[in-house]
């Protein structure tokens, strides 16, 4: 075990280091031209050389349901211990999947900094990100996703963002990727408006054949501020004693040679067998590889349950496993020869055509879902006379959503205001706000039909006794924003948000989500066949039938 602790008088100095020398140093940028990433100031090109840096939060394809994650990257003490061993590894970039926009990360990431370490961050955490099941993007995944940003984008090591990771992963749920494209679009413009430095924005996808060709298109074709600045690649297909060509490694390297952003492996290192050789290291530093990939990140540093890890940790002691020992051999042996910023031409700077919609790839190329808008949202609300009441559960939101857009029961417009179908490409102007306002919306737009039907029905704004009515009020500064949604709520807005990211987000530590919490609730979309419609008829007729829950 590499003598179990890994010359530990060596790191325990080094640690001792890193955590007094807190200080000074700033980290030249990371550019993109064409498909590679440069150093800013000497423009020598930069390959990644990264590992995965997060306990407990889903990576390696898993579905994170820890809500009160641990953000490494606020854990000074855990810096101070585990950078010696990243350095040790040749480590420059580490990829962290969830981080706590209301903490301080100005002591990790200088730490990181002065190692020479850039940093990678997942927008999303596990309690807000775009569910592949029912996707949407919101202004609660907007406010967390730019608080983010706000967090991170000051420090110069901060390389990019992954707006998802492996979001879709088979045919069935490709819909959900408009959503992320969005997000990506967004999160580009949010980045632009604050002015911030430039910094890209991605997606890391699953090694998944039936959808592998369309997503790489879809991703990258269309407008180039609605495009991914990279792309990320969770690959795991070289296992054991393969090669270049046996591992696909190959065929993929044909596919990506003229995609016009930078490619690189967000997640690498098959374990089976174990221990892992890494010789797959060899392979994507080498001159086969290094023309069209910008490198990778070894997938991951803790070991946990799936058995990845390249250390275990008990209590704050560190001990390198078997793991580390290769990766650590094989990456000091490779030197990867790039090219120089100013002497660089891409030839490959044409986008992708977007896919046409067939029974393998229902995702529409145009237009997107829209920009989540709290203003928009805030103004619909006081608009309305029925609304939610608050409090609400998300248990509730679900069951009257259920009944109240049922095409079969309200007709096929009652619920268009609020509609984000990826598959027809009809979005509602406030299909992006929360789910409660959401909700208000049709209570309002179902009151307002049972009141043009029976002016006397004072009943339709009751709802089992989860609606309230108010007095309609539109500010002048609300008038804009409400004649572009227009009255049925299927304008298009063009006024971009204005509020920051910066007071939202998802935090780890004290950050809990329960099934009661409306925040929690997803929207259910009816762009679905006959057989799951007849479901929701039987929750309607279970509710209430008709859907006056009174």
């Amino acid at each position: 075990m590499l003598g179990s602790k890994l010359t530990h008088v060596a790191i325990a100095t080094a640690a001792a280091l890193v955590s007094t020398v807190v200080a000074q140093t700033t980290l030249d940028p990371i550019v993109i031209k064409g498909s590679k990433f440069f150093y800013k100031t000497n423009g020598t090109e930069f390959f990644i050389k990264g590992v995965a840096y997060q306990q407990d939060v889903g990576g390696n394809g898993t579905s994170g349901t820890n809500v009160n994650f641990v953000d490494p990257l606020t854990d000074t003490a855990g810096c101070s211990r585990d950078i010696p061993y990243l350095q040790k590894l040749q480590t420059n970039t580490v990829r962290v999947y969830a981080i706590d926009p209301t903490q301080d990360h100005t002591q990790c990431m200088q730490m990181l900094a002065n190692a020479g370490i850039y940093v990678i961050a997942d927008l999303s955490a596990p309690n807000a990100s775009i569910n592949r099941i029912d996707p949407a993007w919101t202004t609660d995944l907007y406010s967390r996703y730019t608080s983010v940003v706000d967090t991170l984008a000051p420090f110069t090591n901060t390389l990019g963002f992954f707006a998802g990771n492996e979001v879709s992963n088979n045919v069935s749920n490709v819909n959900a990727i408009p959503f992320v494209k969005a997000a990506v679009r967004d999160t580009k413009a949010y980045i632009a408006a604050k002015n911030y430095r430039t910094i890209g924005v991605g997606y890391a996808a699953d090694d998944d054949a039936t959808i592998r060709a369309p997503l790489e298109d879809y991703l990258n074709c269309g407008p180039a501020e609605d495009a991914i600045d990279f792309f990320g690649y969770n690959i795991y297909s070289w296992c054991g004693e393969s090669s270049f060509q046996a591992s696909g490694y190959a065929d993929r390297t044909v596919e990506f040679s003229n995609y016009s952003v930078p490619a690189f492996f967000a997640e690498y290192g098959c374990n089976v067998p174990e221990p892992r050789l890494f010789d797959e290291t060899l392979a994507l530093y080498s001159p086969n590889m290094t023309g069209v990939w910008s490198g990778g990140i070894v997938y991951e540093y803790f070991q946990e349950t799936n058995g990845f890890g390249l250390i275990s940790l008990s209590g704050d002691t560190v001990s390198a496993l078997p793991d580390f020992s290769a990766l650590s051999s094989q990456i000091a042996k490779v030197t990867p020869t790039g090219v120089n910023m100013a002497s660089y031409t891409p030839t490959n700077s044409v986008a992708r055509a977007c896919p046409a919609t067939s029974a393998a790839w229902n995702a529409v190329a145009s237009p997107l879902p829209v920009t989540p808008n709290e203003q928009l949202c805030s103004c619909m609300v006081q608009n309305l006379t029925c609304v939610a009441k608050s409090g609400i559960s998300a248990t509730a939101i679900g069951t009257l959503f259920a009944g109240i857009c049922n095409p079969l029961l309200n007709g096929p417009n009652i619920c268009a205001g609020i509609s984000a179908n990826s598959t027809t490409g009809a979005y509602g102007a406030y299909g992006m706000c929360s789910a409660v306002d959401q909700l208000s919306w049709a209570m309002n737009s179902y009151f307002f039909e049972q009141q043009a039907q029976n002016s006397a029905n004072t009943d339709a704004c009751d709802f089992g006794g989860n609606a309230t009515t108010q007095t309609p009020s539109l500010p002048t500064s609300c008038s804009a924003l409400a004649s572009q949604a227009g009255q049925a709520g299927t304008g298009v807005v063009t006024s971009a948000p204005t509020g920051t990211g910066s007071s939202g987000g998802s935090g780890g530590g004290a950050s809990t989500t329960t099934s009661s919490a409306a925040g929690a609730a997803n929207v259910p979309r009816f762009d679905f066949g006959l057989l799951k419609l007849g479901v929701y008829v039987s929750v309607a007729a279970l509710v209430g039938g008709g859907i006056v829950l009174m």
